[in-house]
């Protein structure tokens, strides 16, 4: 049976920490090893860990704060399995994930990436109702870097070769080889599949189901619209020299469909100024997201429109008595 790792990124985690370890330890596959890598943390997260390190399937990694990219490197590092999973210290995986992935990999030898759909919670680990369905099959390097179908860090698999593959070790590094590059704070995942898909041969392929739930922390990295813009041009400034024509080919579609990204987080932040430049900058790039997503661009107009015509205290006041209508069995 296939040895598997699940390295688990863990910064001042401590409220969610358990409940993750909790769900990866309750996994169906038996042949697996959990590395927490403890990020400089100043919280209790040193202590869960440890605490958690008594069992033997389960290792920790302690290190200065590296950020999100540093502590996958150093858990790849450290990880002694044929496929490499992730788990972020406030997500939570379903106990039949790891064994799917890893029957996906097995059978099919030319996937290099296996991931699956995920579930939106809240702070509080309810579902918001809203999930992440990405493409599942033939997908292309345009896609990756266009839509990035794994959706989150917290629903991939990959083998340890793919990650030989694109392995580099910086002039100033003198510890271990880097992955996902460090320089970044954000986008960092999305800079490494899109490296993947221009210089290996390994396909992306996904698999059905609802795998992971995947925490929307409002005061996360996640939230910050105008970094997370910045850090994408920087992943566009890194990568173009691979392949100046693919990326002169899709990187106008691909800025819109960030912009449109990011108006849609704006949108559920409530923040209508925010929302109306970015649907601005959308619409000045490219119209292709409307030609090629035409129901997920249109429905974010409207919502658009409908914050524009509300204000965000009355919309807030109109989900609110939506959602105790929706209690008491109203619809």
């Amino acid at each position: 049976m296939t040895f598997a790792s699940i390295v688990v990124p863990a910064y001042n985690a401590a409220k969610t920490l358990p409940k993750t370890l909790e769900a990866l330890l309750a996994q169906s596959y038996d042949n697996f090893e959990i590395v927490i890598v403890d990020d400089g943390s100043t919280d209790e997260t040193i202590e869960i860990s440890n605490r958690y390190a008594q069992n033997e399937n389960v290792q920790v990694v302690h290190q200065r704060n590296r950020g999100l990219a540093g502590a996958r490197n150093s858990g790849i590092h450290a990880a002694a399995g044929a496929f490499i999973g992730f788990c972020d210290a406030d997500d939570i995986w379903a106990p039949e994930k790891l064994a799917r992935h890893v029957a996906h990999l097995r059978a099919n030898p030319v996937v290099g990436l296996s991931y699956s759909g995920s579930t939106l919670i809240d702070n509080a680990g309810i579902p918001i109702g809203q999930t992440q369905t990405p493409k599942l099959t033939s997908v292309t390097p345009a896609h990756v870097f266009k839509r990035n179908p794994i959706g989150n860090g917290s629903a991939v698999v990959v083998r340890r070769d793919v990650f030989e593959d694109i392995a580099y070790r910086p002039k100033h590094e003198q510890e271990r080889d880097w992955y996902f590059d460090e320089t970044f704070r954000q986008s960092e995942d999305i800079e490494c599949w899109t490296r993947i898909a221009l210089t290996t041969a390994w396909e992306f392929e996904g698999i059905k189901g609802l795998l992971t739930q995947y925490r929307i922390n409002p005061d996360g990295l996640s939230a910050s619209t105008e970094n997370q813009l910045q850090a994408w041009e920087q992943m566009v400034t890194k990568l173009a020299p691979l392949n100046p024509a693919f990326f002169e080919k899709h990187a106008q579609t691909a800025r819109a469909y960030q912009q449109r990204y990011l108006c849609r987080r704006a949108l559920k932040s409530l923040d209508l100024s925010r929302a109306r430049r970015h649907a601005k900058a959308w619409m000045q790039t490219s119209l292709r997201p409307f030609l090629e997503e035409p129901v997920k661009s249109a429905t974010t107009f409207c919502a658009l429109h409908l914050l524009s015509l509300f204000g965000a205290r009355n919309l807030q006041r109109l989900f609110a008595i939506a959602a105790n209508s929706k209690r008491q069995g109203a619809f």
